[in-house]
């Protein structure tokens, strides 16, 4: 009688026909990387766009691309995605592509960026390293709101825009600009992930106890902001003054040098679900791991109270193992950043190695 292998380890090639189930049951997942057609997004040379701050033709894509947003609009996903040139000394000027794809794997790009530093009141905040980041959800009247990071090669800040077709694109200013003043408006900040509900495709923003809310930063503390209209922030402090911290790294786990909001977070039945990015200390963090490598993990807040912290993953439930997310302009990196529900998956989005674009896909 021929011996059978448990489910677990029955593989054919290219296929894997069973995984585990995900760590938590309010998790999402498990995720599997498309690698049959990994990296899906990656530089291109060709597409030239003429630079208005420069006043000459650059190639956009030709260093990087990585970090997308996605979102599921006409029965397509439409990705934007940031992309560097090769002009800027050190690193390039970031600006932001849009790509569509039927099956979301496959996409077609614009010639031209959608987003990206122009002579506008947003220049000094922008120039020359640019707009990079993207995370989106929708307004429940129908408009997108972006959340981005400008960079000027000193610091970054978090920013917002919006948009009625993702092409066309308003840039509403620093997310902080008018909170006390402009007490934040010169402090780093990055990575603003806003609480959303998921009604069919959309990913709509939801407001709990009168407040639309957001996650952000990418320190070893994860903080928190609320706002009355999705353009205007304000960061939560301690009685301190200090910006209130909602979840915070951990000593010998992944994320013990860093954390950081992926996409959106998403109101689901158990609570408020976030996926973020941890970035590991190889003596401090998880010895599994190599030095500075981001892995992903998931969080979960209270649906009521989005201060709040119940669970949280124990492990990263996904990682840096093939050769483009291992090396790279940065190495070792699986930056997650988009994600959609699609055709009754989850299409989820990620860098890698600071250089080119990779998905993974799990059930709904």
């Amino acid at each position: 009688m021929t011996k059978r292998l448990p489910l677990l380890f029955l593989f054919l090639p290219g296929m894997l026909l069973a995984q585990p189930k995900p760590e938590k049951p309010w998790m999402l997942g498990p995720f599997q990387k498309e690698n049959a057609y990994n990296p899906i997004l990656d530089a291109k040379a060709s597409t030239v766009f003429y630079c208005p701050v420069q006043k000459k033709d650059v190639r956009w894509e030709e260093k990087d691309v990585y970090n997308p947003a996605a979102v599921v609009r006409n029965n397509k996903v439409y990705m934007i995605y940031r992309a560097e040139d090769t002009v800027r000394a050190v690193g390039g000027t970031s600006r932001l592509g849009l790509a569509v794809s039927n099956d979301g794997i496959h996409f077609k790009r614009m010639p031209k960026p959608v987003f990206y530093p122009d002579n506008d009141a947003m220049k000094k905040y922008e120039w020359q390293g640019g707009c990079e980041d993207p995370r989106i959800v929708e307004s429940p009247n129908g408009v997108y709101i972006m959340t981005y990071t400008s960079y000027d090669g000193d610091k970054a800040r978090l920013c917002v825009a919006t948009s009625r077709d993702l092409i066309t694109w308003n840039k509403q200013g620093l997310i902080f600009g008018e909170f006390e003043n402009g007490n934040y408006r010169n402090s780093w900040s990055k990575s603003g992930a806003i609480v959303c509900k998921r009604i069919g495709s959309r990913l709509v923003a939801q407001k709990i106890n009168g407040k639309y809310w957001m996650y952000w930063g990418d320190k070893p503390q994860l903080r928190i902001a609320t706002s009355d209209d999705l353009l205007h922030w304000t960061p939560l402090e301690s009685s301190t003054g200090q910006p209130m911290v909602a979840a915070e790294s951990r000593k010998g786990k992944h994320d013990f040098r860093l954390i950081e909001p992926g996409p959106f977070a998403m109101l689901t039945p158990k609570g408020i679900l976030l996926i973020y990015n941890g970035m590991n200390d190889a003596k401090n963090g998880d010895v599994t791991l190599p030095e500075g490598a981001y892995a992903g993990g998931q969080l979960l807040f209270d649906a009521n109270d989005p201060t709040k912290l119940l669970d949280r993953s124990e492990n990263h439930f996904i990682k840096p193992d093939q050769p483009y997310e291992m090396v790279g302009q940065v190495n070792q990196v699986c930056f997650l950043e988009g994600m959609v529900p699609f055709r009754g998956k989850w299409f989820l989005y990620y860098g890698t190695a600071d250089s080119k674009i990779g998905v993974a896909v799990a059930k709904q």
